[in-house]
């Protein structure tokens, strides 16, 4: 037997309890650069535990429906956060902890101009690209210690298309 879900489009409100959106909305904060540049401040929590931000990038294959999710991961000393450089849009899966497992799984399709940023211990997916590969720029956490943690499921999860 198998668990099913069906992703819903990416939202601020959808996301809030797994990490951030990170998307320009309304007017920009501050306008720099002699008036040339709006800044829309602080869009996303990173956060760290003893570490420092790195920023790498991640060139990752097409994933196409239905897709399997057979294993989660998580960052226990850091957020990690997913930029687009195509534009190809993501699927994001995510997951509450129970007890040290994830339990209540939710998947998510980014729209055009969002990012995330995942909150610190969240139970996630790997990088999804939907249909065709995509570059991403990835902020998360460079230091000592093992910041990664994995659970395998006993039954996937089959995400069906929108």
């Amino acid at each position: 037997m198998t668990h099913v879900l069906t992703p819903a489009p990416l939202t601020a409100e959808a996301f809030s309890a797994h990490g951030d959106v990170i998307e320009v909305s309304g007017e920009p904060d501050k306008i720099i650069n002699q008036g040339m540049c709006g800044r829309h401040h602080d869009l996303a929590k990173i956060d760290f535990g003893n570490g420092r931000a790195g920023i790498s990038l991640f060139d990752a294959k097409a994933r196409t429906f239905p897709y399997t999710v057979d294993m989660v991961e998580r960052h226990p000393d850091g957020s990690q956060a997913f930029v687009p450089l195509d534009g190809v849009p993501m699927l994001v899966i995510v997951a509450e902890d129970k007890d040290g497992a994830p339990v209540n799984l939710k998947a998510f399709v980014t729209q055009p101009g969002q990012s995330i940023n995942l909150h610190r211990g969240t139970w996630h997916g790997v990088l999804a690209p939907i249909e065709k590969p995509g570059r991403y720029i990835v902020v998360d956490r460079i230091g000592d210690g093992a910041n990664l943690e994995e659970h395998w499921f006993d039954t996937p999860w089959i995400v069906e298309a929108i």
